[in-house]
């Protein structure tokens, strides 16, 4: 087990006439291990994506815990939390993200730019891209990409660094039956490789590829 939570919950105030509290995500306790594939599945607005940001350190419980490697994530500093992030945790957010003033390249490369030597990378970076598709598209700009390679782009950025989790919020939107097996298949075999994969999404052939699955129902997780 690499990372653990403790009785988080999200809760947004919402001002209407009763002036109240929605509660995105109530109390949970998780675990995720290395090696596995851990799958969570649920309708759009159930708190999937809630709980993964929570647990990857980009947004703060409302109560209770995350710890990683036996540290609560946000007991850190800014500066700490930002660093332990970019050595230890990989995101594929939903949507379609990139810096547009930059290469496809140089996007992936992005995450080693920041505390590292890009150029002892880039062979990693090309071979990344080589698995997810779009080796050819490396000197593209993001404005030249579809949606689905900027998908991929996301998938190659978020394992540049060999991080060891990968939170990965529906990677596979945006793709065709092919690439959806070879994202899927290289989210597996990074797991094998002793790393901790969260996947949440609503692909239903996902499964097979799942050590793990929990759904999310109104805010509660579900075995």
């Amino acid at each position: 087990m690499i990372l653990k939570a403790e009785s988080i919950s999200k809760k947004y105030y919402r001002p209407t006439k009763n002036a109240s509290h929605f509660e995105a995500v109530k109390a949970l306790d998780f675990e995720l291990e290395s090696g596995k594939v851990t799958e969570i599945t649920g309708r759009s607005g159930s708190g999937k994506s809630t709980l993964l940001y929570m647990l990857a350190g980009l947004l703060k419980p409302s109560s209770g815990k995350v710890f990683l490697d036996g540290k609560d994530l946000y007991s850190l500093n800014d500066e700490e939390l930002s660093r332990l992030r970019n050595e230890k945790i990989g995101v594929i957010p939903q949507g379609q993200t990139g810096l547009f003033a930059l290469t496809v390249l140089e996007n992936v490369l992005a995450p080693a730019a920041i505390y590292g030597e890009t150029s002892l990378l880039e062979s990693r970076a090309k071979e990344l891209l080589e698995k997810v598709g779009i080796a050819d598209l490396a000197d593209a700009k993001m404005t030249e990409l579809s949606g689905g390679e900027m998908r991929r782009m996301a998938i190659a950025r978020a394992l540049i660094l060999d991080p060891e989790i990968i939170f990965a919020d529906e990677p596979t939107d945006d793709l065709d039956d092919e690439n959806t097996k070879a994202v899927l298949e290289l989210l597996q075999k990074t797991a094998r490789k002793g790393k901790s994969v969260l996947l949440v999404t609503h692909e239903a052939s996902a499964e097979q590829y799942a050590d793990k699955i929990y759904r999310m129902d109104a805010g509660s997780l579900l075995n």
